[in-house]
């Protein structure tokens, strides 16, 4: 079984707008700060946002205002809603368990293409 599977991504113009989706399994996913971070082309792994257990959130600082990182533990589930997207936002999005990971993800995770 796989711990954590996203989807959401896709290509969208700039100023549009994608909701990322995690869905986890296999652990307390309830007691468990999560993260979304991302890898743009040729470069290394982003943190991008985290939540932790009590619902606290914590932004890039390129990202905040734009983006909003959300939980549902009833479902496993955590989500990413990216507004104003930016072409500097391209990249494979990968949801991680704990705030600030440190190891490399071990899932497929969503790519999102901002482009004209």
């Amino acid at each position: 079984e796989v711990p954590l599977v996203e989807s959401g991504g896709g290509l969208v113009q700039p100023g549009g707008s994608l909701r990322l989706s995690c869905a986890a399994s296999g652990f307390t996913f309830s007691r468990s700060a999560m993260s979304w971070n991302r890898q743009a082309p040729g470069k290394g792994l982003e943190w991008v946002a985290a939540i932790y257990d009590d619902g606290s959130a914590y932004y890039l600082d390129s990202v905040k205002g734009r983006f909003i990182i959300s939980r549902d533990d009833a479902k496993n589930t955590m989500d990413l809603q990216m507004n104003s997207l930016k072409p500097e936002d391209t990249g494979v999005y990968y949801c991680m368990k704990g705030a600030i990971p440190t190891t490399p993800p071990n899932s497929r995770g969503t790519e999102v293409t901002v482009s004209s």
